[in-house]
């Protein structure tokens, strides 16, 4: 089961630039089934109820985006995860590319 979050009535603001999601040798990761580059990209997220700082993981060409910078995702996804008696909840997107006029929410 896959859980999307909707963003469409969100502010997505860049708060750290996309960089190479890396494994512990410091090589960057690759999605297992097409080998595709993996990136990180930092944002905080306003809405009506306050704001939060997550990080999203996207695949393929680098997003273009610059820290400041209001953004939209596509097909964000929440994974819930739990290891070695740690747990969390990462974040991925289909892709983050910036705004357009018509496309900004104000929270």
């Amino acid at each position: 089961m896959k859980l999307y979050v909707d963003t469409s009535n969100k502010q997505v603001t860049v708060s750290k630039g996309a960089v190479e999601k890396t494994d512990q040798t410091g090589r960057q990761k690759a999605e297992r089934d097409t080998g595709r580059p993996m990136w990180s990209t930092q944002v905080f997220i306003l809405d009506d109820d306050g704001g939060e700082v997550i990080t999203i993981t996207t695949a393929g060409v680098r997003p273009e985006v610059k820290v400041g910078q209001v953004v939209t995702l596509s097909k964000l996804e929440a994974l819930p995860w739990s290891t070695n008696g740690r747990s969390g909840v990462a974040f991925r997107a289909q892709e983050i590319k910036a705004a357009t006029v018509s496309s900004v929410k104000s929270a």
